[in-house]
């Protein structure tokens, strides 16, 4: 009992270990991963209160209160919602015991410590959030830019004067047009599942 509060007090209860695939199942996690419409999880980092679980479609962080408590909240960051940002990689000096990777999900901080010997794993990790943070940042570019096109077309529209056919019905179609291509590309560039990134990168 000692040594579990005198580990919390020195912040060595918060130092995670990443989980090996076979053991995935043995978490808690692993409850809470929605198989049934294909997520996987890829990574996995435990702390004695702390699990986080980044699968193809969400982040799931299954939150204790401290390492000598057994109350979890489960909260889940799907990457459709939440956008990836501010991913940093803390490597090791001679004297630490932990690496650091940090990131921000939507505008929640991540700070996870992960002991020393795993560290060349967590690079994986690393460059996955970066990549997933990259491919959003750009995707939405895109999106805000056919946004923009098709405002522009019907300002266009609005401001034209055309006696061979109704203004409502070129307003009309252009709208039915709007909503289809804005619906095919929010379908390529809205991406909601990573595993793609996830199967490059991670190298279990």
């Amino acid at each position: 009992m000692f040594k579990k509060m005198a580990s919390e007090a020195l912040g060595l209860s918060d130092i995670g270990k990443i989980i090996d695939p076979q053991d995935f199942d043995k978490t808690d996690s692993d409850d809470y991963v929605m198989y049934e419409d294909g997520e996987k999880i890829y990574f996995l980092i435990k702390t004695k209160a702390d699990e986080y679980c980044f699968t193809n479609l969400a982040i799931i962080h299954v939150d204790g209160d401290s390492a000598m408590s057994s109350k979890r909240t489960l909260k889940r960051y799907p990457y459709s919602q939440y956008t990836i940002s501010g991913v940093i990689l803390e490597t090791a000096g001679k004297i630490d015991l932990d690496v650091e990777i940090a990131f921000v999900v939507g505008t929640i901080p991540f700070k996870i410590d992960v002991q020393k010997q795993q560290a060349d794993r967590l690079t994986d990790l690393y460059k996955s959030l970066l990549r997933i943070a990259e491919n959003t940042h750009e995707n939405s570019i895109i999106i805000n830019m056919a946004n923009d096109s098709l405002e522009k077309a019907v300002t266009v529209l609005q401001n034209s004067r055309t006696g061979e056919v109704a203004l409502d019905d070129q307003y009309s179609k252009l709208t039915d047009f709007g909503f289809t291509w804005m619906t095919s590309v929010r379908n390529q560039y809205h991406v909601k599942d990573f595993g793609d990134v996830f199967e490059k990168y991670i190298n279990n």
